[in-house]
Formats: structure tokens, sequence, C-alpha cells
């Protein structure tokens, strides 16, 4: 009877043993499938999750506009007074939503090589107002005129024809026509071959991007997305060093297994510049646990606060020997004019930057860029890059529209949010075919080891315990 009893508490232990050994092997095993099936999966060529949605995006993807309305522009123009504005928004539109053009695939190199169409859908039931709204905003030729042109002479030629067409420091123009584009007056007067349509954004439409060359990951998986070269270079030529270095993926995705310590890099090609984000925390997003890389204000930052970036500094009076922060020229990869990026409302901005500015207000929740990564595939489930697009505009003594300026203005035009949420129904899917099976495994893992561990010791303490008592009894009987 003893002997049954105690035979029965070892198999138990031993049972106990072997589950708990089994979740312990099973850890690293379900591991290694998991990591299998996603090294799988995130390979961009024919038949893989990651392929078909690269191809064109399934996620909606929209570009809100805010347009900083000036209130005060003859003030401005003739007392040299603080620039007034009132920001107006937003103005939502549809955008990445043409699936990519001229793909070629080079089994050799592990590359893929593609142009990406541009396109713009206008949504009137997520914007404010329409397309004809009017905004008061800077004249985009006039002040871009002393920069493109510096000689005097030419200068004294160029105001006859901004008098001539009745041109001012500010003007009135449609969100259409300021976005998208329109025949500028004064560029319309003069005689030399000069392009005379100006926009924000012009061209855009009908449009492509690239020719972009990228690795598929079938090689090396840790390289998928990542941009090899950008119209056929690996350095951008408008800035020195490392800072014209083309760095990382687009954003959409980025290599899988991402930790937190992981500094994701991506290039934006209509800012000229590669960036980084940091981790910032752990978002739960419809169900799928994903990590938020943040902009860190340190990508703006003088070289004073943050060395890296010395070579971004390309000017050094306006930035005064570069120890201004929190706006990036861009006027190189501009053709010449002077255009200014910052963070929206000029957060994380020196403040004598925008000290001639009044109606701004920073702040960090609706103006700060983030990305939602989901750290096992290593894709963008949610993402917001908010930018602000900025003129430069100097006094001018020649232009009569610029000779009443006192000080230099660093003009906000209108900022940006270039936004994209998973959906619904694919978000679903995301937890069918990954993030539940992943959850199951590990429950699966911790309930073997967790139940085996427990069994073994339980079993074991009552054996233990019985054949104390056995050997208490019997010694009690012998004597």
């Amino acid at each position: 009877m003893v002997c049954d009893r105690n035979c029965g508490l070892i198999a138990g232990a031993v049972i106990g043993a072997v589950l708990a050994v089994f979740g312990g092997i099973l850890i690293p095993v379900g591991d290694m499938l998991i990591e299998n099936k996603v090294k799988k999966e995130v390979v961009l060529e024919e038949g893989t999750i990651a392929f078909k949605n690269w191809i064109k995006t399934g996620t909606e993807v929209y570009r809100q506009f805010w347009i900083f309305d000036v209130q005060n522009p003859e003030e401005v123009a003739v007392n040299s007074s603080k620039i007034k504005v009132k920001q107006r928004g937003p103005y939502t539109y549809r955008v990445r939503y043409l699936a990519k053009e001229n793909i070629i695939q080079d089994p050799k190199t592990h590359t893929i090589s593609f142009l990406q169409p541009k396109g713009a859908i206008f949504e009137p039931s997520l914007s404010v107002g329409t397309e004809n709204d009017t905004f008061t905003v800077l004249n985009l030729a006039v002040a871009a005129a002393p920069h493109l042109y510096p000689n005097a002479f030419i200068q004294l030629i160029l105001n006859l024809f901004i008098k001539k067409s009745k041109s001012s420091m500010f003007q009135k123009r449609t969100l259409k026509e300021l976005l998208w584009g329109y025949t500028d007056p004064f560029l319309n007067l003069v005689p030399y071959s000069i392009p005379n349509t100006v926009g924000m954004f012009y061209p855009h439409h009908n449009t492509s991007d690239g020719v972009y060359k990228i690795f598929s990951g079938k090689d090396n998986v840790s390289k998928v997305a990542i941009i090899d070269s950008y119209k056929g270079k690996k350095n951008l030529p408008y800035w020195p060093s490392y800072c014209g270095m083309i760095n990382g993926t687009d954003g959409a995705s980025f290599p899988p297994f991402i930790e937190k310590t992981r500094v994701l890099q991506f290039f934006a090609s209509e800012i000229c510049r590669s960036f980084y984000a940091v981790f910032g925390a752990e978002i739960n997003l419809k169900g799928i646990p994903v990590y938020r890389f943040i902009l860190p204000s340190m990508v703006f930052a003088s070289p004073l606060q943050n060395p890296d970036n010395h070579c971004f500094c390309t000017e050094k009076i306006l930035s005064k020997n570069c120890t201004l922060y929190g706006v990036l020229d861009i006027g190189k990869c501009k053709e010449g004019k002077p255009v200014y990026i910052s963070l929206p409302h000029f957060l994380h901005a020196s403040p004598e930057i925008a000290e001639p500015i009044e109606g701004l207000n920073p702040n960090e929740e609706e103006h700060s860029t983030y990305l939602d990564v989901e750290p096992i595939t290593g894709f963008t489930l949610r993402f917001a890059q908010r930018l602000q697009i900025n003129l430069l505009v100097k006094p001018a003594r020649i232009i009569e529209a610029l000779r009443n300026l006192k000080q230099n203005y660093m003009v906000p035009i209108l900022w940006l949010n270039e936004t994209g949420t998973i959906g619904d129904e694919k978000a679903n899917m995301f937890r069918n075919q990954v993030t539940e099976k992943i959850n199951l495994l590990g429950l699966v893992e911790m309930i073997l080891l967790s139940v085996g561990v427990v069994m073994f010791i339980a079993f074991m303490t009552s054996y233990c315990t019985c054949r104390s008592k056995t050997k208490t009894e019997y010694n009690s009987i012998k004597k």
C-alpha cells in the first residue's frame, strides 16, 4: 500500500518534470518557429504578405494641411510689424493610394527598383472647407527673388516686373493654388525662359518619386526594405559628410524583431534627408502591441546641442554661426529657394525664430512625429509625420515690396500631418495571423512550464512528507 502511494507520487513528480521540461523546450523551439515564419513573410518577393502590402498599401494614408492665414499683411509690409497668423485647417487629401510602378527585381543583388507615383485626392468630409477657400499668404515668387537673384542689376529689372504686375509681399491664393500651383503674374511678365508656375508642392500630380532601389531581404532579412540608392545615388549632394547619406527605409516598414534600444532610420525624399526615431512607449493599437518611436528634438538641434548635426548647418550668418536650432535650411534641394522646415508651430525651435510671429501655439502632443511599429514583423501600423514649411524673407533695398522690412522673417506658410492607421479589417487579420498565434503559443508554454513545476514540487513534497511519516511510524512500532 505504501509502495503504491510512493510510486504514484514519484510518477506525478516525473510527469510534472516532463511537462516543465517540455514547456521550457517549447519556448526556444516556438520562438524559432515564429522567427522562421516571420522571416519568410516579411521578405519582399512574390507571394509574401509584405510584398502584397508593399506594392500598394492597404492602409488609407491622409495628408492634412493647416494654412497660416496672415491677418495684417499691409502692417507688416509697411511697418515691418510682427506677422499675425491664424491657423486654418485641416484640409485633407488622400495620398499614397497609387501602386508602385516600373518594379524590377534583381535576384543577383537581392534588390528591387521602382517608382512611386504621386497623387492627391481632396477629401471634403475630412476638411473644414473646400479647395477654393482663400488665404492671405506670403508671395512666394517675390519673397524668393532676392535669394535667387542677388545681383543688384537683376533685382532692379525684377522690381520693374513686380511693380508692373502689382505684386506685393503678400497675396491671396486659394488652397488649390497654394498647394498645387498657379501662374504667377510677376514671373509671367519676365521675358526670359524661367518657370512661371509656383506652388508649395508643384509639380506633384502625374509625377513620380524615385527611382528607388531597396533590399528585398531574401538573403538577409535584417536589410529588408532598406534603401540602397535613390535616383542612382547612395548620398545626397546637398549635405557634406555623413549628413548626405540615405539611411534606413521609407518608414512604411523596418527589418523585423525590433528591440526598444534600436534607432529606426527613415528617408524623406521631399525633405532631402534621412531622419531617425527612438523608442518612446509601448502602445496597444486595436489589440496589437506596438512600440511607439518618436522623432526626438535633437534631430533639429544646433551643432552646439548635437554635434552630429554640424554638417546640416550650411549657412553661418542667418543661423548665427550655427547656434540657432529648430529649423533646417533645405534650399539647396529646392533649387535655391529660401525654404526651411521645422516642426509645426516651431516646436523645439529657438525662441527668437518665432518671436516675429504671433498666433503660434506649439504643442508636443499635436505637433510631434511618431511611428507605431509592430516589433516582431517590423510593420508600421500607425504613423503621424508632422512638419512645417517656412520661407525666409529678408529686407531687399532694391525690391520695393520688401524695402520697408527691418528684420528677417521666418514666415510659416503651412504645416502638414501625413498620417495612416491600420484599418479594422486588416487589424483583425493581423491579430488572427500573428498576435493571437504568438499569444497562444506563449500561453501554452507558460501553462506547461507552470503546471509542470507546480506538479513536480507538489508531488515531491508529498512524497518526502509521506516518506518521513512512514519512517516515524516504523520507528515507533520498532520501539
